[in-house]
C-alpha cells in the first residue's frame, strides 16, 4: 500500500461485524472506562482509556504504517514521548550522545531534568560528521539522539552511518523526525531504532492539537515504552487522537505544498542583500545538499536564515509581517515565523546557543500552504523596514 493510501485508510477500516455501523471515520471513544460482562474478561481487550482506547489504537496503527514500523504509540505531547523513551532505555549513570543543535525543549529536558534528577550524562557533538558521534561514545553510552534536519539550523546527520556506529556497540539510535514527517523521510528504513514526532506539527497539520508519537520495530523495546507510557499516563486523548487521524489524511498533499513554498522562499531570500545566509537543504548551496537528496525524498517546509543587523534587524523585520504569524511551533497550514534565540530556544544559555551557531539574527520559518507570492510579498515588505 502506497503512502497516500495509508494516510487515508490504515486504522479506519469500516466495521461490518455484527453490530458494527460501517463508520468510514473511526468514532471518538470518549469513555474513560469500559464495562465487561465477565469479571476476568475485558470487553474487546479494553479496561481503562489510559491503558488502551479504540480511537487511539486506530491512530497508533496509522503511525506504525506511515513510518514503516511494526509498532506505534501516541503520546500527550512530543516531549512526553521523548521523556518516556528516556525512562524506558536509560538508568542513572547512563550516557547519551546527542546532536548539539537540538530543539530547545529537548535540551531543557536533557540538561535540566534528566541530568540533575536522574543522573544521566549527556555529550553534545556536531553530528554532521559521524566520527564525532564515534568519538563521543563511552562505555556507559546507551542512546544516540538525533534530529536531521536539526532545529533550527537545518543541519543533517548521515543516519545510515550514525546508526551503524551505534549498532556496533549495541547502542539505541533515536531520531526526531518532526521536521520532515514520514512523507519525506523514514529513519527506521535508514537504520534507526526509534522514530519520534511531535504530532502537534505536520502529522496533525492544523495547529489545533498537542501530541507526540514513537514508532519502533523491536517488540521488547515497544513493550518497555508502552509499559512506562501507561505507568506515567502520557497518553493522547481520544479527541486529539481523532484530530491527528483526520490530519494525517492530508499529510502527503500538505507536505508537497509546504516543500514547494519553502523552496520558493529560500530561493527568494538567498540572494537578498539584507540576508547573510539561508539554511535549507533544498538549496544546492546547502553544504549537505547531496546527503539530503540521498536520505530524503523531499526537502520539507522548514527553513531558517540569518538577517544582517542581528537582533534589532530581526525584531524590526518580524514585527512588520502581516501574513506570517509570529508564533512558536510549526507544521500548520498557516505560515509561522519565529526568533529562536528569544522564543523556541530561549531556555538554552546564550553561550551554548552561540557555540552551535544559533545567533541573534537567526529567524526560523515554517512555510504554510498559502500562495507563495503572498508569502514572498510579505517578506519583502517586512525586509523593507530593516535599515
Amino acid at each position: 500500500m502506497r503512502f497516500e493510501t495509508k494516510t487515508v485508510h490504515v486504522g479506519e477500516d469500516p466495521d461490518f461485524r455484527d453490530g458494527g455501523s460501517g463508520d468510514v471515520v473511526v468514532p471518538i471513544h470518549l469513555s474513560s472506562t469500559f464495562a465487561r460482562s465477565k469479571v476476568d474478561e475485558p470487553t474487546a481487550g479494553y479496561e481503562y482509556s489510559r491503558s488502551g482506547n479504540p480511537t487511539r489504537d486506530a491512530l497508533e496503527a496509522r503511525f506504525a504504517a506511515l513510518e514503516n514500523a511494526k509498532y506505534g504509540l501516541a503520546f500527550s505531547s512530543g516531549m512526553a514521548a521523548e521523556a518516556t523513551l528516556c525512562f524506558s532505555v536509560l538508568k542513572p549513570g547512563d550516557h547519551v550522545v546527542a546532536f548539539d543543535d537540538l530543539y530547545g525543549g529537548t535540551r531543557r529536558l536533557f540538561d535540566r531534568v534528566l541530568a540533575p534528577n536522574a543522573g544521566i550524562e549527556f555529550t553534545y557533538v556536531d553530528a554532521r560528521d559521524c566520527e564525532n558521534i564515534r568519538c563521543g561514545l563511552k562505555e556507559n553510552t546507551k542512546l544516540v539522539f538525533l534530529e536531521s534536519p536539526t532545529n533550527p539550523i537545518m543541519r543533517l546527520c548521515d543516519m545510515r552511518e550514525a546508526s551503524d556506529i551505534a549498532r556496533e556497540r549495541g547502542i539505541i539510535t533515536a531520531v526526531d523526525n518532526t521536521f520532515m514527517s514520514p512523507y519525506f523521510q523514514n529513519p527506521l528504513d535508514l537504520g534507526a531504532d526509534v522514530v519520534l514526532h511531535s504530532t502537534s506539527k505536520y502529522m496533525n497539520g492544523h495547529s489545533d492539537s498537542i501530541g507526540g508519537a514513537i514508532m519502533v520495530n523491536d517488540e521488547e523495546l515497544f513493550r518497555a515504552i508502552k509499559f512506562n507510557q501507561n505507568a506515567v499516563g502520557a497518553v493522547l486523548s481520544p479527541f486529539d487522537s481523532y484530530m491527528v487521524l483526520r490530519g494525517t489524511k492530508t499529510l502527503a498533499v500538505r507536505m508537497r505544498a509546504h516543500a514547494e513554498n519553502a523552496q520558493k522562499i529560500a530561493e527568494y531570500l538567498e540572494p537578498h542583500p539584507k540576508i547573510d545566509c539561508v539554511h535549507y537543504p533544498g538549496l544546492p548551496s546547502h553544504p549537505q545538499h547531496e546527503l539530503a537528496k540521498s536520505q530524503m525524498s523531499g526537502f520539507g517546509g522548514m527553513l531558517s536564515f540569518e538577517i544582517a543587523g542581528g537582533l534589532e534587524a530581526a525584531r524590526t523585520f518580524l514585527e512588520n509581517l502581516e501574513v506570517f504569524a509570529l508564533a512558536e511551533s510549526l507544521g500548520g497550514v498557516e505560515s509561522l515565523i519565529e526568533h529562536p534565540a528569544l522564543m523556541t530556544h530561549a531556555s538554552i544559555p546564550r553561550e551554548e546557543r552561540e557555540k552551535v551557531g544559533l545567533g541573534d539574527g537567526l529567524v526560523r520559518i515554517s512555510a504554510g500552504i498559502e500562495h507563495p507570492d503572498d508569502l514572498i510579498e510579505d517578506l519583502e515588505s517586512a525586509l523593507a523596514h530593516v535599515g
